[in-house]
């Protein structure tokens, strides 16, 4: 009898301070750096709430070596030089996005190595020439049916995003569109705010991709980045997304600090009963747990 009271009295605790879901996490993104985007709720889920976050990246990231002017220092290649870059930067950028790994807590990573093309808004250019589009999908879907993970994240496909993400994000939704229903995670994708933006973002469905349609009855859910904690409140989340953020060194282009809010919107494949689930997880991850200390 003790110990089952014992029991529930932990259960309600759990509960009470936000540590009971322990959720497990699939990040499904197009190149190395992308999960800057979430990294505050990564390193949030994973050493806050002990949950798992694993990362699946489709493609090698070549085709940054535009932005590595200031890497070719560091690695002491002339990574500018677009031969030199897409014949190196595979490997660099495979180590930057495990370091960056390391900093917010992911599990297992899982590379695809698809060609990183090319800048472009099209994300024809993914889905019908630069990748494999069949080979990623059964990957992702032999990966979704194994893990059994409770929520996966990509980028929000927005018409002015990186037709590389809008690809991703649209594999994404197609590849758990067609899961069975006992295996299908909720899909959440992520955009960044700031707390002095003029015009709130504003999303709805991207044209001709029913399955990127959001659901208008779920709210967008907000993890604030400039959450205060510490001495002094001197500290807070982006801190964090700065240090995931400059292992990224190749690129260099990824400026965080205006950005407070990580913002995921609910897609409409989901169905209505995920949105209460995603809610109780978002009301976790206002928890902030570390003890305020005296001096």
């Amino acid at each position: 009898m003790k110990h089952l009271l014992l029991l529930s009295v932990l259960l309600y605790l759990q509960t009470a301070y936000g540590q009971q879901s322990q959720p497990h996490v699939l990040i499904i993104n197009a190149h190395p750096e992308d999960e800057i985007s979430c990294s505050a709720t990564i390193y949030k889920i994973t050493h806050e709430l002990k949950g798992i976050v694993d990362l699946a990246l489709i493609t090698n990231g070549e085709g940054g070596y535009k932005y590595s002017t200031l890497a070719e220092a560091y690695y002491n290649l002339e990574l500018t030089d677009e031969k030199v870059g897409r014949e190196n930067l595979p490997r660099i950028r495979k180590q930057e996005q495990m370091n960056a790994g390391k900093v917010l807590g992911i599990r297992k990573y899982f590379f695809m190595d698809q060609q990183d093309s090319k800048y472009t808004l099209d994300e024809r250019n993914s889905l019908d020439t630069a990748w494999d589009v069949g080979i990623v999908m059964v990957t992702l879907q032999r990966l979704l049916m194994n893990e059994k993970y409770d929520y996966v994240f990509c980028l929000l496909p927005i018409p002015e995003n990186h037709g590389h993400h809008k690809a991703a994000t649209i594999i994404a939704l197609q590849t758990v569109k067609n899961l069975p229903d006992e295996n299908k995670p909720i899909v959440l994708g992520v955009a960044n705010s700031g707390r002095n933006d003029s015009v709130p973002l504003v999303f709805h469905q991207l044209k001709d991709y029913t399955e990127t349609a959001i659901d208008p009855a779920a709210p967008v859910f907000v993890l604030d980045r400039s959450a205060k904690f510490g001495y002094k409140d001197k500290l807070n989340y982006k801190i964090i997304v700065n240090w995931a953020n400059a292992e990224h060194k190749s690129q260099g282009i990824m400026p965080s600090d205006n950005d407070d809010f990580e913002n995921f919107w609910y897609f409409e494949i989901n169905g209505a009963k995920g949105i209460e689930k995603t809610r109780q997880l978002f009301e976790e991850l206002k928890n902030v747990p570390y003890p305020v200390k005296v001096y």
